[in-house]
């Protein structure tokens, strides 16, 4: 019988710029946590390279690898299941200080949970202790104990209500700007996106199939696939009128993608070429980029 493999991210060639938040949107399945998780070589990429502040990761041994870890780090989509049930507070904000061979004190530990609104009181407690909000401060104090310089947000405001994403994604910029982090965040939020990024990244399918500055893809957005995205966002106006682009069909399987174009079978724009063969990402003016056949 004939394995079948899954590319779940495909030529995906991207830049993260020191100090900015690049955002990644897409709908559910089409590769964003993974490629997030292959960046921080979490999940080992079967081929191409990984280059982080001027070093190949791909080429690390495991020993070099441990040691880059400290300045990459992950928050994850669910804080519930991202804490050990069984494992005090100080217990799990101690482990990457460990991880990383540094030392670890009760000051160090309590001064992170401050950053992120909590107190010292707090180190002792379990994480059933917690709402779903204090758990993602705590996942997010976590990531940052060992002064890292990119984190990876991987939807971390999906799992809690609306008045505590605010919360949480407010304390996100501000940490960035008071320890100078890189953020790749994840989400399939526009409005979410649009308040993070500096920049966004469309995928669909394991591609990227645009890439612009915030503004632009918002104002201005090129790929039909962008354009549904955008238009599909609701706004609370009832007096607001919009022609909604429909998108047709369900999302093709990974494990037998269309071919040429991934996005012709439900493109309302789709011409023949589409079918056959498949796009590159191609620049239109300084900083946006689609993989489009409409504008080749």
């Amino acid at each position: 019988m004939r394995k079948l493999i899954v590319h779940a991210v495909d030529g995906v060639d991207l830049n993260i710029v020191e100090g900015e938040t690049l955002g990644l949107v897409g709908e559910s399945g089409c590769g964003k946590s993974t490629l997030g998780r292959t960046i921080l070589m979490l999940i080992p990429p079967t081929k191409g390279s990984i280059i982080f502040d001027g070093k190949e990761l791909t080429k690390m041994n495991k020993e070099e690898l441990r040691k880059m870890r400290k300045y990459m780090q992950i928050v994850f989509q669910d804080p519930f299941s991202s804490l050990d049930p069984r494992m005090r507070i100080k217990n799990q904000l101690a482990e990457p200080l460990i991880a990383c061979g540094e030392p670890v004190n009760d000051a160090k530990l309590a001064e992170v949970l401050e950053v992120v609104g909590l107190n010292r009181e707090h180190l002792d407690r379990f994480p059933h202790e917690f709402s779903g909000g204090q758990r993602q401060r705590i996942n997010i104090a976590r990531a940052i104990i060992t002064k890292p310089k990119l984190v990876v947000l991987d939807e971390p405001t999906s799992a809690l209500d609306v008045s505590i994403q605010a919360q949480v994604l407010n304390l996100l910029k501000k940490l960035q700007q008071d320890f100078k982090l890189t953020y790749l965040f994840i989400t399939h939020n526009i409005n979410v996106v649009s308040y993070m990024s500096d920049r966004v990244a469309v995928m669909y399918l394991g591609k990227i199939v645009e890439i612009s500055d915030i503004y632009e893809i918002i104002s201005n957005p090129l790929h039909p696939y962008t354009k549904i995205l955008i238009s599909s966002v609701p706004v609370p106006d009832p007096d607001f009128k919009r022609i909604r682009e429909g998108i047709k069909g369900e999302p093709p399987s990974p494990i037998n993608p269309p071919s040429g174009c991934r996005f012709h079978p439900r493109c309302p724009y789709a011409m023949d070429i589409c079918k056959n063969n498949e796009p590159q990402l191609i620049s239109i003016g300084k900083t946006h980029s689609v993989s489009c056949f409409l504008y080749k």
